[in-house]
């Protein structure tokens, strides 16, 4: 990775690695299941937070009991080095039979990233799946134990399938704080394609729709967007279009690249004086993929974007800076995947931690640069 504005180089610290591997001791009861060994099976995904000098790794864990290759839950692992992790015996997110529970069981609570408000609240986004659609949601905290659910990011579609949600933040010391441009905080979500979503107060989020159906939404002898109301649709107003039709579309797969089957929104993104940088997951297609790499692997990519048009793209390298090629990565519960959602800035380094092959969490680690905060974008209530 050369271009001045990434992240990095980043290089994994495979003395080290993975710090954080499935547990067959740790039990636990569940509401639904009784006892359960919550993360015999498979640890991974994780997001990451700096508080008070610890890195404090939240990391979805699954057991083997259900019918969706074991439900998955958040478990919450601490660290002073960044390397060496202790565990918390019990998940700190998970399904529970609550107002929530049609969402989340028995699939469960997935893939989390989390980053600060402005006034110190956590702000977790999660994947809800139930064993059939995938949902994000959100969650708030004060300590990053005691978790409140707050439901769906997209209330008004509920049946809309969503995942991966990373808010964009400015760097402030050793926290990651949710940064509003031009009024309004921003997040980038999606799996197949990057879409691009605002909201007011971090919870609830209205995508941002595609320009084409934003004029016509504005045309003369049409209801204006506003006048809509929330649970507007578009074939409410005679338009019949798909999901990905509807929504503006950030990024999409390139044929022949890293990321010609899917991409999909990796750790809160990163306010810096060059832009936003969003790191991000390319799938390889099966065809039409790029022949170096075998079918399906997951590999990092990242990519600028202009804070006065967060859904324009300013740079998007053709090659990833974070791609499987250790036997950690390799071999697993899913073969061939990086997977990375915890940035944390630690001392002078970045710290990226990242789930492989859907079985274990590794590490790392890059020179870290100042991040900007533009005056005249960020407005933080």
């Amino acid at each position: 990775m050369t271009d001045r504005w990434a992240l990095g180089p980043f290089t994994k610290l495979d003395a080290s690695n993975p710090v954080l591997g499935p547990n067959a001791i740790s039990r636990w009861e569940c509401g639904f299941a009784g006892d359960v060994a919550w993360e015999e099976k498979d640890v991974f995904n994780p997001a990451a937070v700096m508080r008070d000098g610890i890195v404090h790794l939240l990391y979805r864990a699954e057991d083997t009991v259900g019918k969706h290759l074991g439900t998955s839950r958040i478990g919450l692992a601490l660290s002073s080095d960044g390397v060496t992790f202790v565990r918390e015996a019990s998940p700190v997110l998970y399904p529970s039979p609550d107002a929530h529970a049609h969402y989340e069981w028995e699939g469960g609570c997935e893939d989390p990233r989390v980053c600060s408000s402005p006034d110190g609240t956590y702000v977790m986004t999660y994947t809800a799946y139930d064993g059939d659609k995938a949902r994000l949601c959100v969650a708030t905290s004060h300590d990053l134990r005691a978790w409140t659910k707050h439901g769906l990011a997209f209330p008004h579609m509920p049946g809309l399938w969503s995942k991966s949600g990373s808010i964009v933040c400015r760097v402030e010391g050793e926290r990651m704080i949710a940064t509003r441009l031009a009024g309004k905080f921003w997040m980038y979500w999606g799996e197949s394609y990057i879409f691009a979503a605002t909201s007011d107060d971090l919870i609830r989020w209205e995508p941002v729709i595609h320009p084409a159906l934003a004029r016509h939404l504005i045309s003369p002898g049409m209801p204006s967007a506003p006048d809509l109301g929330p649970s507007w649709h578009p074939s409410e107003i005679g338009i019949t279009v798909s999901e990905k039709e509807a929504f503006a579309a950030v990024i999409r797969p390139r044929p022949g690249r890293f990321d010609s089957a899917l991409v999909e929104p990796g750790p809160p993104a990163v306010l810096t004086e060059h832009g936003i940088v969003l790191l991000y997951h390319g799938k390889n297609a099966t065809e039409r993929g790029d022949p170096t790499l075998p079918f399906s692997t997951y590999a990092v990519g990242q990519l600028l974007l202009d804070p006065c048009e967060p859904t324009s793209v300013l740079s998007r390298p053709t090659e990833p800076f974070l791609l499987p090629d250790q036997d950690y990565e390799l071999i697993g519960q899913v073969g061939n995947v990086c997977f990375a959602e915890g940035l944390v800035p630690f001392g002078d380094r970045w710290l990226l931690y990242y789930g492989t092959a859907d079985s274990k969490i590794a590490v790392a680690s890059a020179p870290r640069f100042v991040a900007a905060d533009p005056p005249n974008l960020v407005d933080v209530a």
